[in-house]
């Protein structure tokens, strides 16, 4: 198989001609894009905001880190908070969906029991 055709011989009706090769798509529809892998990547993005968001709560409260005192200061502290959640919700997400999916499009499908 090449390419996802498959080589079929066919023979004449008539055995002093040359037997005639065509190519012959496969029977099952390749979908390049499936809907499970959709709703898994999609999964993996919303955890990955969810552990971004604790991420920025927990690291903005603990007080040893200095962050929110620098957030405090800063000359629109509402617009710095808000910006920095955003940036580590954000952050956590894109790295989640691509973990996400370099994990889905490695797995071999005949281990998976779906």
């Amino acid at each position: 198989m090449m390419n996802g055709f498959t080589l079929r011989l066919q023979l004449p009706a008539n055995k002093h001609d040359m037997p005639e090769v065509r190519t012959v798509r496969p029977k099952k529809p390749s979908a390049l894009i499936k809907p499970s892998l959709l709703l898994e990547v999609a999964s993996h993005t919303a955890m990955g905001v969810a552990v971004g968001l604790a991420f920025a709560f927990l690291v903005t409260h603990i007080t040893a880190l200095g962050i929110a005192t620098l957030i405090n200061y800063s000359p629109v502290p509402d617009a710095a908070m808000l910006m920095f959640v955003g940036t580590c919700a954000i952050t956590f997400g894109i790295g989640a969906t691509l973990t996400g999916l370099a994990v889905t499009l490695t797995e071999d499908p005949d281990t998976t029991r779906r």
